[in-house]
This record gives structure tokens, sequence and C-alpha cells, in this order.
């Protein structure tokens, strides 16, 4: 136990530990330092200059001809060409509208990741209050199993109890105290996991209650607007207009392409100077592009169907599940208050009512509800956690 406390101290000061009491700042401190999000948002400004390349105009072709003569009485020939290609006019509007649908999906992937890694945070912090309660409950079971340990070892000292009660009491007292020093160590590995998402800076997080829990009464409404923000549907629903889009694309890229330009041909005592107009007709080269555009958008409109049915569902069995597990929190919470028997049970040994045997069991029993109560708060906590992110 000493050891660890000195491991925790050394700790502290390479890290500069400082405390927070609030899951929310933790959050936000989080979103600062994570080194995976902070290499996300330069990877997609980095993806959106990348979706506006490409939108511009073709880059203009300039030739120059130098054709000598033979015989050389004829005089050499100089030729110069300046030619500009030109998709067809809506092709422009149309590739610009799919840069942009990209740009509002490289933004919607950030979103998503870093609302799957604030979850994670969020979750650490739940483990960490567990952990926390657990600490502040096994502390106050070691005072009272040294109290029972020293008591005994005073009646074995005069002869008023068995060496089988003597060593029942101290083994409780170890039990005990090695619980403890198990949930110190589990505190720190959680402290140190919670240290290398905040990017190497350690947060010394010691909040023992969990958050006052909300759950939204009508589950229908709720999810209207729990949809609206899911990073994954949006993105859907941008890849649907993006398929549209690429319909329409399409169908301009198999228009007549135009080439327009200036060309200018110069030879002894004559020299031609004029405009050059082609037309370039797509017979093969886009053939299929608008039939795959339209089956991507038949393809995408029924993955974002399936996704969203899957995704109410999904919140539905989550929401029904805090539901129930809210009302076994407060009804466990609430027996545990009316049948507290530790202060009796306490008198009954003192008194000698009951055995130590007896003592420890009953004393047990309590404890294994205490536990579990706190068991039913972190599930359901960390179920709220998972709405909550929704919103």
């Amino acid at each position: 136990m000493k050891s660890i406390i000195i491991i925790i101290s050394i700790i502290s000061i390479t890290y500069n530990l400082h405390s927070q009491n609030n899951i929310e700042d933790i959050l936000k401190e989080v979103e600062i330092n994570n080194t995976t999000l902070s290499a996300l948002r330069s990877s997609v400004e980095a993806q959106k200059l990348g979706n506006k390349t490409g939108n511009y105009l073709q880059n203009p072709e300039v030739e120059f001809h130098y054709l000598w003569s033979n015989p050389n009485s004829i005089g050499n020939r100089t030729d110069i060409s300046i030619k500009q290609s030109f998709d067809f006019p809506t092709a422009y509007g149309y590739r610009n509208q799919i840069s942009d649908i990209k740009n509002k999906q490289a933004d919607l992937e950030y979103k998503k990741q870093r609302r799957e890694l604030l979850l994670k945070v969020r979750i650490v912090c739940l483990d960490l209050i567990y952990t926390n309660s657990l600490k502040v409950e096994y502390a106050t079971r070691l005072e009272h199993a040294k109290s029972v340990a020293d008591s005994y070892s005073s009646k074995y000292d005069i002869g008023d109890c068995n060496i089988l009660e003597y060593n029942k009491a101290q083994l409780n007292l170890f039990n005990i105290s090695n619980e403890l020093e198990t949930i110190e160590i589990e505190r720190v590995a959680l402290l140190s996991e919670l240290a290398c998402l905040n990017g190497g800076k350690l947060i010394d997080f010691d909040v023992e209650k969990f958050p006052w829990i909300q759950l939204p009464q009508n589950f229908e409404q709720w999810y209207i607007v729990a949809e609206s923000n899911n990073p994954l549907l949006a993105w859907l629903r941008q890849e649907i207009e993006l398929s549209h889009k690429q319909i329409k694309y399409s169908k301009a890229m198999s228009l007549p392409k135009i080439d327009a330009g200036y060309m200018s041909e110069r030879i002894v005592g004559e020299q031609f100077q004029g405009i050059v107009v082609g037309l370039s007709i797509p017979l093969w080269e886009n053939k299929n592009t608008v039939k795959y555009a339209k089956g991507n958008t038949i393809a995408y409109e029924s993955i974002w169907e399936d996704q969203k049915m899957q995704y109410f569902n999904h919140l539905r069995k989550l929401h029904s599940k805090a539901v129930g597990l809210q009302k076994s929190t407060n009804d466990y919470r609430n027996n545990l208050i009316l049948f507290n028997s530790s202060e009796l049970l306490g008198k009954a040994l003192e008194k000698g009512q009951i055995s130590l045997i007896e003592y420890i069991y009953e004393l047990s029993m309590y404890y294994k509800n205490k536990d579990k109560l706190l068991d039913l708060e972190l599930e359901l906590n960390k179920i709220v956690a998972e709405l909550n992110q929704t919103m």
C-alpha cells in the first residue's frame, strides 16, 4: 500500500498533476491536448484542399513549330498555336458542388471520430468515479476490520477467544486490505489511461459520486434530435446527395468538349493567322458512368435506410435498458438505507449475541449489496453516456 502511494506521488511530480472535479472540463481539456484529434484536424484540412483540386480549367496548350525547307529556296516555315480546352460549362458547377459535399463529409468524419474518442474519455472518467467510490467504501470497511481485529487480538492475549476466531479476524482484515490495494492499482491505471488520452498530461480525477441522471421521457421525440445529430447518418445523407450530383456531373461530362485558340503560320512572303475551334465528341470514354452513378445512389439510399433503422433500434434498446437499470438502482439504494443492519451487527458482536463468523458473513452480505449498487450505477451511467453522445 505504501509503495503504491509513493508511485502516485512520483507520477504527480513528473507530470505536473492537477485535479479536475468535472467530467465536462476534462472533455474540453482532452479535446485540446489529444494528439489523435490534432492529427485528424490537420488531415481534414489537407483533405479539404485536396477536394478543391482539379476543379479548374485544364492547362492551356502552346505549340511552336519550326520547319526547315527542302529545297532551301522555298524558305523555312514557322507555326505558333495556343489552345484551351473546355468541358461543357455545367460540369464546372457540378464539380464545385461535389467538392463542397466532400468537404462537409470530411468535417462529419472528424465529428464522428471526435465523439467516439470523447465517449472513451467519459467512460474512463466513470470508471474512475467507480474506483474512487470503492476506495472510500473499502477504506471505511478497513477501519471496521482493524477495529474488530484489534479487539480479537486483545481478547486472544487474555484468553477470551480461541485461535480460530483470532485468525478469522486477521484474515478478514487482510482480505479487505488486499482489496483496497487492488482498487488503488486499478485507479492508478485509469489515471494513466486518462493521461494518454490527454496528450500525456496527467489529471487527478477524485470525484466519488456519479452525476445526476435525467433520462428522456418521450423517446420518439428525443430520437428525432439524436438522428439529426448523428454524424454517420449525416455522412450517408451527404453521400446520397453526392451521388445525385455525380449523376448530373456524369451527364455533363458526356456532352461535347470544346477546344478554342489561336494559330499562326508563317512562310517566306506569306503569313496566315486566325482562330482554332475544335469539338471532342465523347462516344466511348464516359460509357456507363451515368449508370454507375445511378446505381451508387440507389445503393446508398438503401444503406441509409438500413443504418437509420439499426440506429433507432439500438438507441431504443439502450433507453429501455437505462430505464430498467435506473429503477433497479433506486430500489437497491432505498433498500440498503431501509435494511442497514451494520450498526446492529456490531452491537450484537460486542454483546456476544452472535459469533465472529456470523458477524463477518452477515456484514459481507451487506457489503455485497453495496458493491452491487455501485455496479448498477456504473452500468447505468455508461449507457446514459452513450445515449448522451448522440446529442
